[in-house]
């Protein structure tokens, strides 16, 4: 991978830094060379036997992240991008209005499940909060926006399938489905979907935290059983913009973050590395890292297309964790009922890229012919993420 000149945005990252600039600056760079050195990047590859490829499994099981280069070609980045421009243009004047900027609906407007969360720029709305059952332990600075900047801005959309389909026919990318098959089972479940958007200069901070809330204590605890979420980038990730983890951590358990902190001195955890993108990369995350990610005080965006997939032991018969949706307990139908986006994501993949061999998911073989991607699917999968599989 090249990495591309940030030098301009870490200089400005480190300035609204005051005292700790010198150290937030070193501390990128480090990060930065730290994270180039990690043998866990490169194209997605199979065996001749069709299995993901051990390197790549042993890379992602030691480091508990890899980026899958190369993944989203062109094309399908400008279906993306044009889907987020007309997100945005649909996006409500402010956190709480139902109306666009033309006054029309906004998008969201008129659903029951939460579309949109906001943060005033450069925040931490999460940190230091009960928020998410707690878990993000500590707050994360939050540097000075500049006086134009909006009161409020959007950092996350939720239930993002049921707003662009360019995102949906992503969600069904073939190769990535195997992988999903490799890593959980030819059985594997859904989880939740969204899109993470860090805007220069606007962009809120995620303060450090681990995803999984369930099977902490589970006596079949081990490092997949939260499962994992993919991450697509639309315009590449920096040490500035994107996400840092602390590898090795997924395995560790539930860990004390406001005592690593503690024992660091300082939010810039020891050990942590950013996930170094070009446009097109696709991460594969597991879920019980050490995670998250600084204010976008540089000058490039990030859109990460965030979505994630469970072994179906993990979810079956579950509770829920009530964090992306209401607690309940996950029986074979519900998750039926959620698996259907996988579905509709194969057969809109199939009708934009007729060429690709489509996935074949097991768990909706028998019926897959059902899921044709039409404006009366469109209608059904309204409000689709009320069924999150959280966990």
């Amino acid at each position: 991978m090249k990495i591309n000149d940030i030098s301009k945005s870490i200089e400005a990252c480190a300035a609204h830094y005051g005292e700790h600039g010198d150290a937030m600056r070193q501390y990128l760079i480090n990060g930065q060379e730290k994270a180039m050195q990690l043998p866990n990047r490169g194209p997605i590859r199979f065996d001749a036997n069709g299995k993901l490829d051990t390197e790549i499994l042993n890379a992602y099981s030691k480091y508990g992240f890899y980026i899958l280069e190369n993944v989203i070609n062109d094309e399908e980045l400008k279906d993306i991008e044009a889907d987020l421009a007309t997100m945005r243009e649909n996006f409500p004047t402010h956190n709480g209005s139902q109306l666009n900027a033309k006054g029309e609906p906004a998008l969201g407007a008129g659903a029951q499940a939460l579309s949109l969360l906001w943060s005033k720029p450069l925040g931490d709305p999460l940190g230091g909060t009960e928020l998410a059952n707690g878990r993000h332990q500590v707050k994360l600075f939050e540097p000075e926006a500049a006086d134009d900047a909006p009161a409020e801005a959007v950092f996350v959309l939720l239930g993002s399938l049921q707003y662009s389909d360019a995102c949906l026919r992503t969600y069904g990318h073939p190769q990535l489905l195997k992988v999903a098959a490799e890593i959980n089972g030819e059985d594997f479940a859904p989880f939740h979907e969204s899109l993470f958007i860090k805007d220069p200069g606007l962009g809120a901070a995620v303060s450090w935290h681990q995803d999984g809330d369930t099977h902490w204590d589970s006596a079949n605890f081990d490092e997949n059983i939260h499962g994992f979420n993919f991450m697509a980038q639309v315009y590449g990730s920096t040490a500035v913009n994107g996400v840092w983890v602390v590898p090795g951590t997924h395995k560790l358990g539930k860990m004390d973050i406001t005592k690593m902190v503690q024992d660091t001195g300082s939010e810039r955890l020891q050990d942590a590395v950013p996930m170094l993108c070009n446009p097109g990369d696709v991460v594969i995350s597991n879920r019980q890292l050490v995670h998250g990610s600084f204010a976008n005080t540089g000058f490039e965006p990030r859109v990460s297309v965030n979505f994630g997939f469970h072994r179906r032991s993990s979810v079956l018969d579950v509770k829920g964790a009530g964090i992306h949706s209401d607690a309940a307990v996950y029986d074979k139908d519900l998750i039926l009922q959620r698996s259907r986006l996988i579905g509709y994501a194969i057969d809109a993949r199939q009708q934009r890229f007729p060429n690709e061999t489509a996935y074949d998911y097991k768990p909706l073989a028998a019926e897959q012919s059902n899921y044709h991607w039409d404006t009366s699917a469109k209608a059904d999968i309204k409000d689709y993420n009320l069924l999150d599989l959280s966990i």
